[in-house]
C-alpha cells in the first residue's frame, strides 16, 4: 500500500477532484442542479478521503491546512452540499 502512495503523482489528487466538480458544474449548467449539487459535495468528499490517506508530499494543492482541519472542512462541507441537494424537494434553478 505504502508503495502505491509513492508512485501517485503530486497532480493526481487534484486533477481526481476536479474532474468531478467538472462534471457537476456541467450538471449544474445543463439545469440538473441537484444531481450537479450531490456531484460538488461528491467532490469535497473525495477530496477528504485523499487528504486523510496521502502522504503530505502526495497530497499536492489539496492541502491548505493542517491534515485534520482539512479533513474536517472538506468532510463538513461535501456533507452539508450533498444533504441540502438531497433534502430540498421544491424549486429550480430558473424562474418559471
Amino acid at each position: 500500500m505504502s508503495d502505491l502512495r509513492s508512485r501517485v503523482p503530486v497532480y493526481a489528487p487534484v486533477t481526481i477532484v476536479g474532474l468531478i466538480a467538472a462534471a457537476g458544474m456541467l450538471r449544474v449548467l445543463t439545469q440538473h442542479w441537484r444531481e450537479g449539487a450531490v456531484l460538488l459535495g461528491g467532490a469535497l468528499l473525495v477530496a477528504a478521503v485523499l487528504r486523510m490517506v496521502l502522504p503530505a508530499d502526495r497530497v499536492g494543492l489539496l492541502a491548505i491546512r493542517g491534515r485534520g482541519l482539512d479533513v474536517l472542512c472538506y468532510s463538513a462541507f461535501g456533507i452539508v452540499m450533498t444533504l441540502l441537494a438531497v433534502t430540498i424537494t421544491k424549486g429550480s434553478l430558473t424562474p418559471g
